[in-house]
């Protein structure tokens, strides 16, 4: 049986004063490429946070959030097994820094590098590596604040798999994109799941659904719902009670958009 990198069971989660999850339950399996999708305000964040043990849920009796079966999981080796790109961390970045700088901090678990780092030579290697798959060796020595918001998101996946991470969790990665940057990543995407990256995407965008995800999560004013495959879930009637407004939904290609009526 396939062990899901995130489980939880009965999860009551605040952010700040307000409770997001009053008795969430829901798991993610390796191997399965996995959107969730929902409004604004769906609990959307709040689920990733817990991922990023940046929150913890309310202990009560036969509630947990486990990851990789662990409800202990020690935040330095989840970043070794699942790799992160989002707008909010590429908004932390110094500007300053290097795109180069940016990939190699990811080695360290770093925003950017510091001088007590001890580079070594296999470092400067992977770093090369990545730069190479993504085409942007021509651009690390140049400045964050000179980099488009493409180009920036692209370091941050370069970053995000600089430990060969077996998940990859994306929280709405063409937002801020033009046509081409958001179409180049999501063909990144793309490649990285058929070579076996498992996928978590988040998202509230229908259109970054890449072809290769089979499971949709629908979250709901802090509840799933609905869960299952997603040809069957990605219809006008559950995206018009979804989002609370009518909705025309047409396949293309694998490619999902949604049309008001």
């Amino acid at each position: 049986m396939t062990q899901s990198y995130l489980d939880i069971h009965k999860a009551k989660v605040y952010q700040g004063d307000t409770c997001v999850f009053e008795d969430l339950t829901v798991a993610f399996q390796r191997g399965q490429n996995t959107c969730v999708l929902g409004p604004n305000g769906a609990g959307k964040t709040t689920l990733l946070k817990l991922l990023t043990r940046d929150i913890y849920p309310v202990v009560r009796d036969g509630s947990y959030v486990k990851i990789d079966g662990s409800e202990t999981a020690v935040l330095w080796e989840v970043r070794k097994k699942i790799g992160f790109v989002s707008h909010e961390l590429q908004t932390r970045y110094d500007a300053h820094v290097l795109g180069r700088d940016v990939v190699m901090s990811g080695l360290f678990g770093a925003i950017g590098m510091h001088g007590h780092f001890e580079v070594e030579d296999w470092h400067h290697q992977r770093v090369d590596e990545l730069l190479e798959q993504f085409d942007l060796k021509h651009l690390q020595e140049r400045r964050y604040w000179h980099l488009s918001t493409g180009q920036q998101r692209r370091f941050l996946l370069a970053r995000a798999l600089v430990h060969r991470p077996q998940i990859l969790v994306l929280d709405e990665p063409t937002n801020g994109l033009d046509l081409k940057a958001a179409y180049t990543l999501l063909t990144d995407l793309r490649k990285l799941a058929q070579s076996g990256t498992t996928l978590l995407l988040v998202t509230h965008h229908i259109q970054e659904i890449v072809p290769e995800i089979e499971r949709v999560v629908m979250l709901r004013a802090g509840s799933v719902y609905a869960d299952g495959n997603k040809a069957d879930l990605l219809n006008s009637a559950n995206l018009s009670t979804l989002y609370d407004t009518q909705l025309d939904v047409v396949e293309r290609n694998g490619f999902y958009q949604v049309f008001p009526l």
